[in-house]
Parts: C-alpha cells; sequence; structure tokens
C-alpha cells in the first residue's frame, strides 16, 4: 500500500494523526513550528490524501491496526502525538491498547456519540425504506454532505467509524493526554471534550476561545503554546 508521508525536522518524534477527508498537510502551521524541536513525521492515512485507497471498509479498529504497524515499520517507538478528530478517534483506539504514544494531544477528538433523537431514529428509517426501492435517491438525498461524496467502500467505512462510542476504550488509557476544543466547535462540541476529559485519568482540556472545530487552524499560536508546554510537562 503506497502511504502518503512527510518528515522534517530531527530529535524526539512526534506524530501528526488528521481528521476524516483531510490530510497532513491540514497541520501545516504545527508541522513547521514543532519541526524545530522534534522530528516530525505526517501522513495521510490510507484512503485520504496522497495515499492509496482502503481495500476493505475498515473500522477505527482497523485504523489502529494499520497506525500501529506503521510505526513499527518506520522504527518509531513511543512518539509524542497530535491528532485531530477522526485522528483523535484513531489515537484513543490505540492508546486503549497500550502505551503507543508517550503523550498525545487530541483538538477536536471525535468518537462521543450524542444522544439519538426521535427525529434520527425517523430519518434513519425512512433512509432504509427508501433505500430498498430507489437507493440512487436515497444516497443523494440522505445522510450528511459529507457522507454522500464517499465511495462504496468508504461509505461502509464511513458508518463504523461514527456509529462508536470510545467512552469504554478512553478510560483504558493511562498515558497522559491533553484535550484542546474549538469554543465554537459544533462537529465535536466542548460538551464531547468534558466527557473525555472526565473519563481519561489525569487528563487535561483547553478550551480556545472563537475558535472552531479546526481549532488548531483558527489560532496556531496558542494551540502551539498549549502542546509545547503540554510536551514539557512532568
Amino acid at each position: 500500500m503506497k502511504i502518503s508521508v512527510l518528515r522534517k525536522g530531527e530529535g524526539r518524534d512526534l506524530v501528526f494523526l488528521h481528521g476524516y477527508l483531510a490530510c497532513k498537510e491540514s497541520f501545516y502551521p504545527q508541522i513547521n513550528y514543532f519541526s524545530k524541536f522534534y522530528r516530525v513525521t505526517a501522513f495521510d492515512f490510507p484512503g485520504f490524501g496522497g495515499s492509496d485507497p482502503i481495500p476493505a471498509a475498515w473500522s477505527v479498529g482497523d485504523y489502529a491496526d494499520w497506525t500501529e504497524e506503521f510505526l513499527a515499520k518506520e522504527g518509531i517507538s513511543r512518539p509524542l502525538a497530535i491528532a485531530h478528530s477522526f485522528g483523535g478517534r484513531v489515537a484513543v483506539k490505540c492508546l486503549s491498547r497500550g502505551e503507543l504514544f508517550d503523550r498525545a494531544v487530541l483538538c477536536g477528538c471525535a468518537g462521543i456519540l450524542p444522544k439519538r433523537t426521535t427525529g434520527y431514529h425517523l430519518r434513519v428509517r425512512a433512509y432504509k425504506i427508501v433505500r430498498k426501492f430507489a437507493p440512487k435517491f436515497a444516497n443523494a438525498h440522505f445522510g450528511s454532505a459529507e457522507y454522500r461524496t464517499l465511495s462504496p467502500i468508504m461509505r461502509e467505512s464511513y458508518k463504523k467509524i461514527v456509529n462508536e462510542d470510545l467512552r469504554e476504550d478512553a478510560a483504558k488509557i493511562s498515558v497522559p493526554v491533553l484535550f484542546v476544543n474549538g469554543e465554537r466547535d459544533r462537529e465535536t462540541p466542548v460538551s464531547s471534550a468534558e466527557i473525555y476529559h472526565t473519563t481519561v485519568r489525569g487528563s487535561g482540556l483547553v478550551v480556545l476561545g472563537n475558535c472552531g472545530h479546526f481549532a488548531h487552524l483558527d489560532d496556531p499560536l496558542s494551540f502551539n503554546l498549549a502542546a509545547e508546554e503540554f510536551f514539557h510537562g512532568n
């Protein structure tokens, strides 16, 4: 499998895990800053950016398996990590199994499922009914705009990913974690970060004002300083 990788800098290893439908370049301000102090490795997950497509409908666990194998192949042991959104899901799953990362900063970390409303269940039921008789119409008019852009395999993968709640995985994490969230994040609201914060023992939480889901890009200076201070912590 061809994987697109960016490497920059020297020193202790720091890896970046990007969000869904994003790529390694989404960490551009962080890569430029942290490569002055660390050996940065940023890659595109399979199925995204310049990497090859996934061969089957991968779950979060499958992406975690791949990440562990990739880092081992690259000779990267217990690096620091910065992850965003979906990348945070993968990081949580990896850390629930052991100490793959020494410390991790998770920005807009996805993986906490909201309470499903009656309206949500009605929409799902309507989608299933329409799909039986008019699958093309159903795929074109139901689901998020993000979902409708995906290939059939990626759609099946997406459903596996977004329907898994990671609270039980988060409770197993034993390494230091800092959660960073944008105050105006609508994709992964502050309430989700607070659940993670109370679930992961000894974790920290930083909320950046006037920032949305891409808080690391909305206010890169504040994000970088918070991550740097966390990485130098005892």
